[in-house]
């Protein structure tokens, strides 16, 4: 094999693994009683790679201190950094030791890959940057990387959302690099290979390529695939030095370990040196043992990992979970799955520690304590909170007062936790509870919160506004489904909060080291009845400019909701507009069942039109005298009408998957257009830059359904002319939507595999994947909360467009299919 360096990355703090990195850097977490980096230090070994670079930064005297003396063969230099340089800045830091060719690894993923065959590709290709990579179903948490058929590197993005996943081809963030690269940036510099130094490769037409290993590969990155990777381990299914000796088939004891009498082991199990296992004690399958570790009498242990020095007391109940340095039990303790014991923690007699609790290091639970939650410091939830477009779950399960109270105390952190947040829900008693727990939340960080109350989606968002507060979040209810709450957190400019933001706010919830204040800088919130007045009040003002004499317009309105009745009817009657009848919905009733019965009734007595508003206030659904029924990217044509025969002049920002006709309407009016991802807040935050003055057009006819059944109203009103004439003037298309089911984990692989079907045609992939054709076009995008694909089509002919959709509706049926059977 060619000679070659080796650059180990080992900076890293490893928080999402807390407690288990409290005290600990992340490449010195035991895996089978190793810490993760003296497998990749033997992987370098086995290939007689001996020149070692190591880059430090949390924590170096850990590593250093074990790792001295202890590869004699390998000649290890450390490379410490003062402050974060990201991966390429931490690389650079070691330049000087770097000559030729190297291997960036990490210190904290595990692998067994073939480091000969990847450097012969590198070599073969002559290639400045190889990356190796890996498939991976669910790829939302890596780098993306999408390959021509030489190997060579096309596109990659970081971490994507599902509408940006390309390919089920992830980045491990091993390379092999020629030192020239290195040249791009300087050192000291703060600089990512991913994020930086290979989009400048790309488009300096260097040559990048990947290559994609067959072996096994895990970022060790949660707690889940930190117990995951060891159960793999255990199965032999990872080709690496166990340590100790394997008395039986996937049964290893270290020495001088000491079994008693009846004790029951069921492989695959793993058990360190210097341990006492005493009589009538139960080891199940995939339990590890760390060394000097003492387990009581007729304790039963299944799917667990200790560590070093732990003392196990006598009919203690272990069930998948994770106990750090010199935990000590006493007596009849229960620990329960997904637990996690930071090192040093006393459990006394009786205790109990629920399923996914956290304690960190050092604690001490008394006599017959339940504990049901983190102490201290931790979270039990899910990593990934944030669906499409909010936080949604089931009141008292997923959506609790605890999950609520963390959640706003992480938000305010995140936002800016000094500053000042709104906060309202709907009537509901549900949402009303976990508001005053989100309030909680925000004012244990020593936030400013201004509560008003029950109110509409779109006056929170206005509030923020009035306020000049920094943030704001509303609760709300399913009308569908009572028991299902949502919660939406909002910037400064009242719009749904970015996924960079939402990104941070999980951390935070996950980690649960957000700042708490001291109760001198607890501040009680500003209670605001009746906040809804000041909305009408600023909003009448600007009717007024447009309140007409003329024939009055004769409407039914309808919602869910009676705060949307009621704020919608005031504003209305100040127009001077005939509300002919009014109806709260009965929330037993399906929207598609009622908007039927409405229809009719429009038919039978004639009304100018109806108006159906969303529980929450900000979408309206339309149905004009002859019962077209104008919703969803209808009522987006139909809104950007009206601003364009109103004289609107911003550009107008468009969700990627609408038809183009869009595109056909502003040019007529010369007004510019800009594509952005079909997520909320892109959408939001576009719209909101775009807006030229404070009457933000586009935004309100969007986001407020009140405001924007307004504004049509008023244009109806001025120019006498129906909803149904309006509607005439938007041009044809013909635009076919489609939903196909597919499991989470196969949406990488058959997105990489259409872009492979397609590799020479007319290909886009700003979100999901479009096929361009010279009669249409078909846009296949993931879903990002349903395990399945959205099929948008549009064609020149409703033929063609019913063609086109069905084309991939039945070629993502085959290929889901396919996968199935393959798995």
């Amino acid at each position: 094999m060619i000679k070659i360096k080796a650059v180990i990355m080992a900076g890293g703090k490893g928080t999402r693994l807390r407690p288990l990195t409290c005290d600990l850097p992340k490449p010195m977490v035991p895996l089978l009683n190793k810490p993760v980096m003296e497998y990749t230090l033997e992987l370098l070994q086995k290939y007689d790679i001996t020149d070692v670079g190591v880059t430090l930064a949390y924590l170096p005297d850990n590593i250093e201190e074990y790792f001295s003396n202890k590869y004699g063969p390998l000649n290890i230099r450390y490379f410490v950094e003062d402050i974060p340089l990201g991966t390429g800045g931490s690389v650079k830091n070691a330049e000087e030791f770097l000559d030729d060719t190297f291997i960036v690894i990490s210190g904290d993923a595990i692998t067994d890959m073939n480091i000969k065959k990847a450097l012969e590709f590198h070599k073969r290709k002559g290639s400045k940057a190889t990356l190796v990579l890996k498939k991976e179903p669910v790829p939302l948490e890596y780098g993306v990387i999408l390959l021509d058929r030489e190997g060579k590197v096309k596109q990659f993005l970081e971490k994507p959302s599902w509408g940006e996943v390309f390919s089920d081809t992830i980045n491990t963030g091993i390379y092999i690099l020629e030192p020239e690269v290195l040249n791009y940036y300087k050192k000291g510099e703060n600089f990512d290979f991913s994020k930086d130094l290979f989009p400048k490769l790309l488009r300096d037409r260097v040559p990048i390529y990947g290559y994609v290993t067959e072996n096994y590969w895990c970022d060790i990155g949660d707690l889940n695939s930190y117990k995951e990777t060891q159960f793999y381990m255990l199965d032999k299914n990872i080709d690496v030095h166990i340590k100790g000796k394997e008395i039986k088939p996937n049964i290893w004891i270290g020495k001088d370990t000491i079994v008693g009498k009846n004790v029951k082991i069921t492989p695959p199990i793993f058990i360190g040196n210097n341990c006492e296992i005493e009589d009538g004690v139960e080891l199940n399958s995939y339990s590890i043992i760390g060394d000097n570790c003492k387990i009581g009498t007729n304790s039963s242990i299944k799917r667990s990992i200790l560590w070093n020095g732990v003392d196990i007391g006598e009919n203690n109940e272990i069930r998948g979970s994770v106990l750090c340095d010199h935990v000590h039990t006493h007596k009849n303790v229960s620990i329960y799955e997904d637990a996690v014991i930071g090192t040093s923690t006393h459990l006394l007699s009786n205790a109990s520690i629920s399923s996914s609790v956290k304690i960190w290091p050092n604690k001490k639970v008394d006599d017959g304590t339940k504990v049901y939650e983190d102490i201290i410091w931790g979270t039990k939830y899910t990593k990934n909170i944030f669906g499409q477009r909010n936080i949604s779950g089931h009141l008292n399960k997923e959506m609790t007062s605890e999950f609520a109270s963390k959640l706003g105390g992480a938000f305010a952190s995140a936002m800016g936790n000094k500053d000042i947040f709104v906060i309202g829900c709907n009537g509901s008693y549900g949402t009303q509870y976990l508001k005053n727990a989100l309030i909680s939340g925000i004012m244990a960080t020593g936030a400013y919160v201004i509560d008003i109350k029950e109110t509409l989606m779109p006056i929170t968002r206005f509030a923020i506004d009035f306020f000049g507060a920094k943030g704001g979040i509303y609760v709300d209810t399913d009308y569908m489904d009572k028991d299902r709450v949502q919660i939406e957190l909002m910037n400064s400019n009242g719009a749904n909060i970015d996924r960079a933001k939402e990104r941070k706010v999980e951390n935070l919830l996950n980690r649960g080291d957000y700042p708490i204040c001291g109760y001198r800088d607890v501040k009680v919130p500003l209670e605001i009845n009746n906040f809804n007045i000041y909305y009408i009040k600023r909003n009448i003002e600007e009717i007024e400019r447009y309140k007409s004499d003329g024939k009055k317009i004769k409407i039914v309105l309808a919602s869910y909701a009676k705060e949307a009745i009621d704020i919608a009817q005031s504003m209305l009657d100040y127009m001077g507009v005939d509300i002919q009848g009014i109806d709260i919905i009965d929330t037993t009733t399906k929207l598609d069942d009622y908007v039927e019965l409405m229809t009719n009734k429009i038919k039978k007595h004639k009304y100018d039109l109806g108006i159906i508003l969303s529980g929450n206030g900000e979408q309206v659904w339309l149905i004009d005298s002859q019962g077209n029924i104008v919703n969803g990217h209808r009522y987006f044509l139909l809104a950007v009408l009206i601003m364009l025969k109103k004289g609107f002049k911003e550009k107008i920002i468009v969700p990627y998957h609408y038809p183009d006709v869009i595109e056909r309407m502003t040019k007529k009016y010369d007004i510019e257009t800009k594509r952005v991802k079909s997520d909320i807040s892109s959408i939001m935050n576009e719209t909101l830059k775009s807006a030229a003055n404070k009457t933000k057009n586009q935004y309100n006819l969007i986001f407020d359904g009140i405001l924007g059944t307004v504004t049509i109203l008023d244009y109806m009103v001025k120019e006498n002319v129906s909803l149904a004439k309006i509607l005439e003037e938007i041009p044809d298309y013909h635009f076919i939507k489609r939903d196909v089911h597919c499991q989470w984990d196969k949406k990488g692989e058959i997105l990489r595999k259409i872009i492979e079907d397609h590799e020479n045609d007319n290909i886009e992939m700003f979100e999901g994947v479009k096929i361009n054709d010279d009669r249409g076009w078909a846009l296949i995008l993931p879903h990002s909360e349903k395990p399945l694909f959205k099929i948008y089509a549009q064609g020149d002919s409703e033929e063609f467009a019913k063609e086109l959709s069905i084309f991939y509706d039945d070629k993502l049926k085959e290929m889901v299919k396919n996968s199935t059977l393959e798995t």
